[in-house]
């Protein structure tokens, strides 16, 4: 990659209304144009401006169904790197909310999230130590599932479908715990089973995620986390 290049790709992300939109998309949904508008604040003609700078910078992945306009983030790789971005360039010290309704979002999303298609927050966090400690998940050589790890998929009932370049297993850094947490096709293989299962359930408008009774037993039957510890 030449140098600018790298500034190209770097000025994509340069700007506030941009930066929020791939933060929004971070959902792993398709949003139209008018919902990301309002998402952002700005008038619809300033959200087509951005979105189609980051569409022609390979960002964003563009559909068209009759009158609408979608878009969704192009790739995992797209999401591990708003999500990289974003975890380098929190403060040390987070601003105090603005609202109690702003604080109670944030403390949702800090204890459990989806990150474009896996688990993050002290949730993602929790099974990803959980894997490693029991043999699952290697982090020493890089994110490495195990053969005892690819049979534990296998035996939860979790198909691993490789498809491309994706890797089996990465780790991608958690913007609010600051330490690594399971992307990569076994992390979003586990992310839809546990949506699927109802081990999960969505919450709120945004990414935040919640962890069920039933996910409590299963968690701790399957990796022996504590339930306190999902709450």
């Amino acid at each position: 990659m030449a140098a600018t290049d790298l500034a190209a790709l770097a000025a994509l992300f340069a700007d506030e209304t941009r930066a929020a939109f791939l933060l929004a998309l971070l959902d792993g949904r398709a949003w139209t144009s008018g919902e990301l508008a309002r998402h952002a604040g700005v008038a619809p003609s300033t959200a087509s401006e951005h979105l189609g700078k980051l569409v022609a910078g390979g960002m964003l992945a563009e559909e068209r169904q009759g009158r609408h306009r979608y878009v969704r983030l192009a790739d995992p790789g797209v999401a591990h790197l708003v999500e990289d971005l974003a975890a380098r360039s929190e403060p040390a010290v987070a601003p105090p909310p603005r609202s109690l309704g702003a604080a109670s979002a944030g403390r949702a999303m800090a204890r459990g999230r989806t990150c474009y298609d896996h688990l993050a927050g002290r949730l993602g966090i929790a099974i990803t130590e959980a894997m490693t400690v029991r043999g699952l998940l290697r982090q020493d050589t890089g994110f490495t599932l195990t053969d005892r790890g690819l049979a534990w998929f296998d035996e939860l009932g979790v198909p691993l479908v490789r498809r491309g370049r994706r890797p089996l297993a990465r780790g991608c850094l958690d913007w609010t715990e600051r330490r690594p947490h399971l992307a990569g096709l076994a992390g979003a293989a586990l992310c839809r089973h546990a949506l699927e299962a109802e081990w999960c359930e969505r919450i709120g408008s945004e990414r935040a995620v919640r962890v069920t009774a039933r996910g409590e037993r299963e968690l701790h039957a399957h990796l022996g986390i504590a339930p306190e510890g999902l709450r």
